[in-house]
């Protein structure tokens, strides 16, 4: 069967509706799909934003594997590419009739690693009977996995402490020098991408290979005639952190805990190696320690290393390092596993050495703290000459795709950010009726952000639209201090199941929400974006404030300095673009299919009181606006006399 192009196949008589129940055509799918189809054709670099229920998965798919070019596609979560390559992939593919190979790849460390299981079992020195009972069950599932792919054993959930045990990093990876190399399932997995049409990835993989190629250590994605770049807002933050350098707690452990088990496979008479593995892991924790007790922090470098007791700790962790290198020197040759570990060392010291010289103009020094562990970080001002210098590497069409990229119907500030300005850009509104379907809140007489009674403010604001909505709300917090402190303030106070991020997993408690049909969920940043609750269950979202990034953040207040100097604005120019993006992510929670109605409430009074809560307004979908409790009082009883009657038609 042929095709005229990739409008045509998702008009009202092509084959997507002839292959999916229930299909809807949509004018601004189809001009999405034919605008793709021109870019991947032409070798074009195309931004653009699809409103929610777009449909642009369909939008990209099907001119991609139209093209007969080999396309990569990029997804923000490993989330979303299991689903677009399980799902959404085999749907177009079976309505095109098209004989393409397609292939997923991931990051190694999502991948068994059977040297790693070999050496975690041999060593035998897990914590727990728990932990020896899940080494058991993985030991079984390797033999019988084709993949290796550790999101296919659902029986240990991901957070348990054994796969960092029995996977891979980029740093302990032996390559072709491990005993197990022929049957490795990383290598499997990107043979398996090397001869396919179409590759599904995530941003972290692709910015991996990015910096790979840069550092001329070869590459990990096949070359493509077209990159699509799905959730590509989240793509420059991700793009900041793989172009800069980090040393962290985590991998001195991992170094010390790895050093440790070659000692007893093959250096069993050299202590003083298990000696100076162990006194590093004391030295990361007298550093860590000298840090400070806060849990969760992120500080500028300069202003933390002038401490005396850091200084004094840093130089110890250094000394323990030299200490291991000097001992791992003596034996490496014993085996790959040793010879892997003085490599690391080695790797280790020359990044430690970034953060103890002079500090570089173009690049930004910060170190995160964490409840038991740090990172020192350094990365490029501006990552937009990197990133631009790997997409001119080949000629290539680029597809930058999002339902939240333009600020004010302008995309501006993200190509900004990745060098794009030569870009074609194209915006498509959401088809959903939000004028209908949706109302805007601002309650009146709240006070400023900065009060310290704005987070009881926001509270007695929410209860009589909870009662209104008879729960069924998000409530979405720029801060997790925030969070806890209105929990406490609704305990007791509410009629509805109360959830609360922290209290489970992310997905155990969107199971909840969505089983209850009437709960308040409680969230922070992981629900501000890629959840997706369709139907009553969800009919209103309330946000606290508008998520400008703290002004004390490292990065910004570089980058903000930066822009100074140059003569732009660092407000209008980076701090409201990027609160805008993080706000339409959160309102984009609220309306998610055709049918669905809710009230959005922003908190935040700066929306009405500053001159730049305009720019929010037009960039949000055009909602019916109130300050008035009583119209979001009558819009919650117009929308359940429409389901009730709805209801009694079905």
């Amino acid at each position: 069967m042929s095709f005229h192009n990739a409008a045509e196949v998702l008009s009202a008589e092509g084959a997507m509706a002839r292959c999916i129940d229930g299909f809807q055509p949509r004018a601004q799918q189809r001009e999405m799909a034919a605008a793709v189809e021109q870019a991947i054709k032409d070798y074009q670099t195309l931004i653009c934003e699809a409103g929610t229920g777009t449909g642009k998965t369909f939008a990209y798919l099907v001119p991609a594997l139209l093209s007969g070019q080999t396309v990569i596609i990029s997804t923000g979560t490993k989330n979303l590419q299991d689903q677009l390559f399980q799902k959404d992939l085999p749907l177009v593919r079976e309505a095109l009739a098209v004989p393409l190979q397609t292939a997923l790849l991931k990051g190694r460390s999502n991948y068994l690693c059977l040297y790693r299981l070999q050496v975690t079992e041999q060593e035998g020195r897990l914590a727990s009977r728990e932990l020896v009972h899940q080494l058991r069950q993985v030991r079984e599932w390797a033999g019988r996995t084709g993949s290796g792919d550790i999101t296919e054993f659902m029986d240990i959930g991901e957070e348990s402490p054994l796969w960092p045990m029995v996977t891979s990093t980029v740093d302990n990876c032996l390559g072709s020098e491990c005993p197990s190399f022929n049957d490795c399932h990383v290598m499997k997995a990107r043979r398996e991408a090397a001869g396919a049409d179409v590759v599904v990835i995530n941003h972290h993989l692709l910015m991996a290979d990015m910096v790979l190629r840069e550092d001329g250590f070869g590459e990990l994605l096949p070359s493509a005639d077209a990159y699509i770049i799905d959730e590509a807002h989240q793509l420059p933050e991700i793009a900041t952190n793989f172009f800069g350098q980090n040393f962290s707690g985590r991998q001195l452990f991992e170094l010390s805990k790895d050093t440790v088990a070659e000692f007893h496979s093959s250096a069993a008479d050299s202590k003083e190696l298990s000696r100076a593995a162990e006194k590093l892991e004391y030295a990361v924790r007298d550093f860590r320690l000298a840090l400070g007790n806060d849990s969760s922090q992120r500080q500028p470098w300069a202003s933390v290393r002038g401490e005396q007791k850091v200084a004094a700790q840093l130089e110890a962790l250094q000394s323990s390092l030299e200490v291991l290198h000097e001992q791992l020197e003596a034996v490496a040759e014993r085996s790959k596993g040793l010879e892997n570990c003085l490599e690391r060392c080695e790797t280790q010291l020359a990044r430690l050495a970034l953060f103890n010289g002079e500090e570089s103009a173009d690049q930004v020094y910060w170190v995160d703290i964490y409840s038991r562990t740090f990172v020192l970080c350094c990365t490029p001002l501006n990552v937009a000459e990197p990133f631009q210098k790997r997409m001119q590497a080949h000629k290539a069409a680029w597809i930058f795709a999002s339902a939240t990229l333009a600020v004010n119907g302008r995309f501006d500030h993200y190509a900004d950010q990745l060098g794009l300005q030569a870009a074609r850009t194209a915006l498509w509104d959401s088809p959903f009726d939000f004028r209908s379907h949706a109302l805007l809140y601002a309650p009146p007489e709240m006070p400023q952000p900065n009060s310290p009674a704005y987070v009881e403010a926001v509270v007695e604001a929410a209860l009589p639209v909870l009662e209104a909505s008879r729960g069924r709300a998000f409530l979405l917090f720029t801060s997790h201090r925030a969070l806890r402190q209105a929990a406490d303030l609704l305990q007791g106070r509410i009629d509805y199941p109360m959830l609360v991020q922290g209290d489970y997993p992310r997905n155990e408690l969107l199971r909840r929400f969505r089983e209850q049909g009437n709960a308040v969920l409680l969230g922070t940043g992981s629900f501000w974006e890629g959840v997706d609750v369709r139907g009553e269950a969800l009919s209103c979202v309330i946000i606290d404030k508008l998520p400008f990034a703290s002004p004390d953040d490292p990065v910004l207040q570089a980058r903000a300095d930066a822009l100074r100097a140059r003569g732009g604005n660092p407000f209008m120019d980076l701090q409201l673009p990027q609160a805008v993006i993080a706000l339409k992510q959160g309102v984009g929670r609220l309306i998610r299919d055709v049918s669905d109605r809710g009230v959005m409430v922003l908190c935040d009074p700066r929306l009405v009181s500053k001159p730049y809560g305009q720019v929010f307004l037009n960039s949000l979908p055009p909602m019916l606006r109130t300050r008035k409790l009583e119209l979001v009082q009558r819009f919650f009883v117009a929308e359940s006399r429409a389901r009730a009657g709805s209801a009694g038609a079905s």
